[in-house]
């Protein structure tokens, strides 16, 4: 279906796996292109609840492939247009941006940098092998390094994403110390990776898909607010779930002390 990513669903996963392994599954324009579709399908899709993303062979993602950009492979707006319309927000193919509101688990297979640091950053369950390693290479190569590090500082502790963002390439950073600095939350022998990543996705699988969103979705638009208004965005969530007939089968289901079948709707 992607040149560039294995896209399969089973059981209501979804598992994106990017598919570059003789470039390192570096990001070209293609990838870029690929990544928009696949989440607007994990969006879209009825029979996708969850979505798994990692990457083929020994990396997970490099980040962008400095080769495509040197021959100016990648397509860029009009910077003013951009930053008039916001479009370098929507328009970049991660979770967040694309406004997946389904749960997203990042297996992070190996080395990951630069721009694929958004996908863990913007990953609500990131999980990584024994042999993932992190760096952002921006400053080495000339660039700064912009919406990595406004990622990566809500994730870990502002002077752990400093050190990143300026050690550039001549530092990476560990499974274990992005596991102590909070980057992911697991880390797992490399062979039970994805073992474990469908381990987690089934888990979520038994909870209300649409309570999972709205509390995904109030998380996530409440960070950064006053404290009172993050509680009216999330209450707003709460009342569209509570209109829902997973709503009443939550309760119906504990009282008749069975399994709830969930519906998403």
């Amino acid at each position: 279906m992607y040149e560039t990513i294995d896209f399969t669903v089973e059981d209501k996963i979804a598992t994106l796996t990017l598919n570059r392994p003789q470039r390192m599954n570096a990001m070209n324009q293609q990838m870029k292109d690929d990544l928009r579709s696949s989440w607007e399908r994990v969006k879209d899709d009825p029979d996708i609840w969850v979505a798994i993303i990692t990457g083929a062979g020994e990396a997970f993602s490099t980040g962008a492939d400095v080769d495509t950009m040197d021959k100016k492979g990648f397509v860029k707006k009009d910077r003013w247009r951009e930053l008039c319309m916001q479009e370098n927000i929507r328009t970049q193919p991660t979770p967040r941006r694309m406004q997946v509101h389904k749960p997203v688990i990042a297996a992070v297979n190996g080395l990951v940098g630069g721009v694929s640091l958004d996908h863990v950053t913007e990953s609500d369950i990131p999980i990584a092998s024994e042999r993932a390693q992190f760096f952002d290479p921006h400053v080495s190569i000339g660039f700064v390094s912009s919406h990595e590090m406004v990622n990566m500082v809500r994730r870990v502790p502002p002077a752990v994403a400093m050190r990143m963002a300026l050690m550039g390439k001549y530092e990476r950073m560990s499974a274990q110390r992005a596991y102590e600095v909070g980057l992911v939350t697991e880390v797992v022998d490399h062979d039970q990776l994805m073992t474990r990543a469908t381990e987690i996705a089934k888990t979520l699988l038994k909870n209300a898909p649409m309570a999972m969103w709205g509390t995904k979705l109030g998380i996530q638009h409440g960070l950064g607010l006053p404290v009172a208004q993050a509680d009216d965005i999330a209450a707003g969530y709460f009342e569209v779930v509570e209109q829902s007939e997973d709503y009443k089968e939550g309760p119906k289901a504990f009282t008749e002390k069975r399994k709830p079948s969930w519906k998403a709707k």
